[in-house]
């Protein structure tokens, strides 16, 4: 309520659906993804191999892998994804199945 008045707000679903998964937003979600493949990579010892997929839901998306047997280890003892996201200003999100 605003000085006595009622907002009559309403959200419009499919051009929320629209934006998610356009262009404007794709350019954003492969921009953190690369920032956070740049530190990933940084943090591991030379050559190992980091890759980004990118793939759309209901909104873009992108995930970052650390394609070495030894990048779960990596991510329990040292966090090396954890950090590389929270460095990029983002959260991390364990993956759910």
């Amino acid at each position: 309520m605003i000085r006595g008045r009622l907002l009559d707000l309403q959200l419009d679903a499919p051009g929320i659906r629209q934006l998610l998964r356009g262009d404007d937003v794709r350019l954003l979600i492969d921009g953190a993804a690369e920032d956070i493949l740049a530190r990933v990579k940084d943090a591991l010892p030379p050559g190992t191999p980091v890759s980004v997929a990118r793939y759309t839901t209901d909104r873009g998306a992108a995930a970052v892998t650390i394609a070495d047997i030894r990048g779960m280890a990596w991510q329990a003892r040292d966090g090396v994804l954890t950090r590389a996201v929270a460095q990029a200003g983002l959260e991390f999100k364990a993956w759910q199945q």
